[in-house]
């Protein structure tokens, strides 16, 4: 073992096979250059990256028995015949095999992008045995818990903010409630998902720089979504201020219609909220720092309800103080979670910068990518609930299909909690180099996931006769919902995977991809079968929900066969590339996408 390798490994992990204390020969080892970093250690992965704050990257090569160094490595200055030599006296002895031999400035101010491979963070084991098997699915079973419970639990106060708002404005009156009930499920909902859309951009962008060790960009990257999300709240606010005539149009009632507008105009402000509170909730998720959520989420609900009775019952300002009470809590929770970015997280924070302003319309695209994903899947069920409503028997196949949206919505809001884990886990593991750490992540949030789904099934199929009493006492509306209860079983089930898969997606970048996939199953090919179904064919509510279960079951099937099928080094390689590029640093290669490539790798 040469020198370097020696002096380099007694003080860290780089070779497993040296600890500090190891002896030395007679001779002194040789010292490092004063502005150089040398780094060798064996990785599955078989590359490092170095990034440079003036310049091209610093020498990134992958030996196969001899030392290799690639063309497209940077020259030094001091050496202009080829690259800067690490050390000074004796050369060193070239690496071993499948050694990887990093060269990089040490002043380099961006910080390094060396993150992708390096020896504390190579990449998992194969799994070669049962009991290797379950250990890895126990500790992957920790890391997204651990991820997505807070999340889950930050989602149902979210749900209770809204629940809470709508019991409060039923004791006003039914007109009230109704008018929030539209106000809420339609134009707010209409809005929260176009910006949690755009919002999601971060998951993808801040989870891979995080895991590529470019913590100081997230904050940068924030800034651009507060940009573009309050541009895009600005766009939205016309849908606000004439929802009222919007809902005429529609057919609703005159009286509701224009209490309904009241309170859509009441919170605007609530929806500026959701525009500085998604891009921090996913800067804050990237770091897998949670549990702040969850805490800032339980106390939002609380601070809402007492603003609620303040307002609502106390001061009698009606539909009005209920909007308040809203806009109130919504600001709470986001300046209380831009409060901890500023004083809890000095990493990723490091305070207002101009290279926020850069590169928005590149931001833009990949957040208009990721908001159609998204509204395309938020709509579609919606839509269930609008086509029943046409149906001969209106009211009971829309109170139906409203109990059975209610009790998939609790299930779901499980599994958005793990498809932010999942999110997470795949965009951190595949920015930080580690192709099949990625893939077993995916691999355990989908048995879990679908083992839930399955159990879901069960309990929704034992006690379809017994649940409907919950939420109505018409035995006609029971009979109506036990009879559709197969269907809801089998939604549970798909409902369990198509989100989690979908966060995958957001991980790994392909929101366009299955922006398209969505935009064909669910529209082209979903949406007219069940209308096929429900109207030609006369199956009425069964046969609307049956048609659009099939293209949900066609969607999560193609994007389960894109999951399979992916090369996760490739995906590794490609996510190290946008972190470069997002991050200010134009020039990238792809790391190997095979074992077998013994070529140089550089970033």
């Amino acid at each position: 073992m040469s020198y370097t390798e020696r002096l380099l490994c007694t003080s860290s992990p780089c070779h497993p096979g040296i600890s500090p204390g190891t002896p030395t020969p007679k001779d002194p080892p040789p010292t490092p250059a004063a502005d150089m970093v040398v780094a060798v250690c064996e990785d599955e992965v078989g590359a490092l990256v170095a990034t440079n704050a003036r310049d091209a990257p610093a020498v990134v090569a992958r030996t196969g028995g001899a030392h290799t160094s690639s063309p497209h490595a940077r020259r030094s200055p001091r050496h202009p015949g080829g690259i800067a030599p690490a050390t000074t006296g004796p050369a060193p002895k070239d690496p071993p095999p499948d050694m990887v031999v990093a060269v990089c400035d040490d002043d380099d101010e961006a910080g390094a992008l060396v993150c992708a491979t390096t020896c504390s963070t190579r990449d998992a084991p194969a799994v070669r045995s049962p009991r290797a098997a379950w250990a890895l699915f126990v500790e992957e079973s920790r890391r997204l818990w651990a991820i997505g419970a807070p999340i889950a639990f930050n989602i149902i106060c979210l749900y209770g903010t809204n629940s809470t708002t709508q019991i409060f404005a039923g004791h006003i009156g039914n007109r009230e409630l109704s008018a929030v009930a539209i106000g809420l499920s339609v134009v707010s909902n209409f809005s929260f998902g176009f910006l949690l859309g755009m919002g999601s951009a971060l998951e993808t962008l801040c989870g891979q720089a995080f895991g590529a060790g470019q913590v100081a960009m997230l904050g940068v990257y924030m800034q651009r979504s507060w940009i573009v999300l309050a541009a895009s709240a600005a766009l939205l606010t016309p849908l606000y201020v004439y929802a009222a005539p919007v809902l005429r149009l529609l057919g609703q009632d005159e009286g509701i219609a224009a209490a309904a507008g009241t309170f859509t105009r009441g919170i605007i402000p609530q929806m500026f909220a959701l525009a500085v509170n998604f891009p921090t909730q996913k800067f804050l998720q990237a770091q897998s720092k949670v549990g702040v959520l969850a805490w800032i989420g339980l106390a939002a609900l609380l601070a809402h309800v007492a603003l609620l009775a303040l307002f609502v019952s106390v001061l009698g300002w009606g539909v009005a103080g209920a909007a308040l009470a809203y806009d109130v809590s919504s600001w709470l929770t986001s300046l209380a979670q831009v409060a901890y970015v500023v004083g809890w997280c000095r990493d990723g924070w490091t305070g207002l910068s101009r290279a926020a302003f850069t590169d928005l319309w590149a931001f833009v695209k990949l957040s208009l990518a990721s908001a159609v994903m998204l509204c395309l899947e938020m709509w579609y069920m919606m839509l269930l609930v609008v086509l029943t409503g046409h149906l001969d028997d209106a009211e009971i196949a829309v109170d139906s299909i409203a109990i059975c949206m209610n009790i998939n919505g609790w299930e779901g809001m499980l599994f958005i909690g793990l498809s932010a884990a999942i999110s997470v886990r795949v965009s951190n593991e595949l920015g930080s180099g580690r192709p099949r750490a990625s893939m077993y992540a995916v691999m355990v949030v989908l048995a879990q996931s679908l083992a839930f789904g399955l159990l879901a099934m069960v309990l929704v199929l034992a006690t379809r006769e017994q649940f409907p009493a919950i939420f109505t006492g018409d035995r006609h509306l029971q009979k109506a919902v036990s009879s559709i209860a197969y269907l809801l079983a089998v939604t549970m089930v798909l409902n369990s995977v198509q989100p989690v898969i979908s966060g995958v997606a957001v991980g790994g970048g392909w929101q366009a991809v299955v922006a398209y996939i969505n935009l064909g199953c669910y529209y082209a090919f979903g949406l007219p079968l069940g209308f096929i179904f429900g109207y030609l064919f006369r199956f009425g509510v069964k046969g609307i929900w049956a048609g659009m279960l099939c293209g949900t079951a066609l969607q999560t099937a193609i994007l389960s066969y894109i999951v399979w099928t992916t090369d996760w080094k490739a995906e590794a390689s490609l996510a190290l590339e946008r972190v470069r590029i997002w991050g200010g640093h134009g020039h990238h290669e792809k790391l190997p996408s095979s074992d077998s490539d013994q070529d140089d790798a550089v970033i």
